[in-house]
């Protein structure tokens, strides 16, 4: 990524970041993030093809030691405040897309949670909607 990376790309890197936390790039994750990436309006003035450049960024931080931090730097110093919990919401779908957590996957989670600032009760409610969202017959 650039020196400077727009709120959206923060947004994708989160996204990215989670379906690979569990060394498994699913399907259905990469599924969900086109979905949430076409139809939210935090991305409507968003160019889609920055999206590639976003993820191997996001490979190549994965690959540093302190990669992780410098994630969340880069995405904290991006993103506005009240963004945080839409970060959080769209990071839990992304996990939730293939129908199942992995501890990875949870870890990260938790860690987002506490890099956002996310209250508890706020995580929750967001967990649960995820999950509300996803669930299957």
């Amino acid at each position: 990524m650039s020196e400077i990376i727009s709120a959206e790309d923060a947004l994708v890197a989160v996204m990215v970041a989670v379906s690979v936390s569990d060394a498994a790039i699913r399907t259905a994750e990469l599924i969900q993030i086109e979905q949430i990436v076409n139809h939210l309006p935090v991305f409507a003035t968003y160019d889609a093809d920055r999206m590639r450049e976003v993820a191997k960024t996001v490979f190549d931080l994965f690959e540093e030691e302190d990669g992780l931090d410098a994630l969340f730097g880069l995405m904290r110093d991006a993103l506005p405040q009240r963004l945080f919990e839409t970060a959080y919401a769209i990071a839990c779908d992304v996990a939730a897309a293939d129908g199942a957590l992995t501890q990875p996957e949870l870890r990260f989670l938790e860690e987002l949670r506490h890099q956002l600032d996310i209250d508890r009760l706020h995580a929750a409610a967001i967990e649960r909607g995820a999950r509300a969202r996803h669930m299957t017959l």
